[in-house]
């Protein structure tokens, strides 16, 4: 596949994507709904000079965005791809997944995976640290679109509140759960990577954590016993298609 050079190019691969999974009904178009809206939140911020070096943070957005069309690409090719990736791909086949529940997992790969190893490949070496505020800030963008995300879910599905509520707020603890420990620990796989300068560390490196990431995955599809009950009792009020959930996903600020 040709990647994306530009944000303006990864966008138009998430419309690709998400036009595609719409068409055949796929639940893969819920993560690539959420990212094709954080990637044109991330463009317009851009635009606003929210972050302190726009054009390193356009290059960091590229190099994110391609990792995980790679995956995806991989894995629709049904070629090897990431641990990390495959779990949340492969929960795409099942029917008793939450969006929410998707849409974490997917963070999770992402941003565990993901955005240290982009962040360190844009800044290398010392040149790491100074990346620390924009990456701060962007990891705030993520978290703002899937608070959105979620609020326009329950306003389609106005029962899950309710339930959700009697459950104790599942849905935004396992939110809090993926993102506050995701994010800590992507800094920490930047500042790592950074500091490595042999490819074979490298790779030594991204096998590793390509081990690590998953362990989050499954605490998220597969919670405990108890949650897993309450999670089909949430799937019974999740109403709509594969198609009508990806439409609401995707809509355009």
């Amino acid at each position: 596949m040709v990647l994306p050079r530009t944000i303006q190019e990864v966008i138009q691969e998430l419309e690709l994507i998400l036009d595609d999974c719409q068409k055949k009904h796929r639940r893969e178009g819920y993560f690539a709904a959420l990212y094709l809206r954080v990637t044109r939140e991330v463009n317009r911020k851009i635009g606003e000079n929210y972050f302190d070096d726009g054009a390193r943070m356009e290059r960091l957005d590229v190099d994110f965005a391609n990792r995980y069309l790679i995956a995806y690409d991989q894995y629709r090719q049904n070629q090897p791809c990431s641990a990390s990736w495959r779990i949340a791909f492969e929960a795409c086949s099942r029917w008793r997944p939450l969006v929410m529940q998707h849409l974490l997992v997917g963070m999770n790969a992402h941003i565990g995976l993901d955005l240290g190893l982009a962040a360190a490949t844009v800044c290398p070496g010392a040149s790491i640290k100074t990346l620390h505020n924009d990456f701060i800030k962007i990891n705030s963008i993520l978290s703002e679109m899937v608070d959105v995300i979620e609020g326009e879910i329950a306003d389609i599905w106005p029962l899950l509140r309710p339930v959700d509520w009697f459950a104790g707020k599942l849905d935004e603890k396992l939110a809090a759960f993926c993102m506050n420990i995701a994010r800590d620990e992507a800094w920490k796989v930047a500042l790592q990577y950074a500091a490595l300068q042999e490819k074979t560390q490298q790779e030594d490196f991204i096998r590793k954590r390509d081990l690590q990431v998953p362990v989050c995955s499954k605490k998220i599809i597969r919670p405990g016993l108890l949650l897993n009950l309450w999670i089909v009792v949430f799937q019974v009020f999740e109403r709509g298609t594969i198609q009508q959930k990806i439409q609401i996903l995707g809509k355009q600020k």
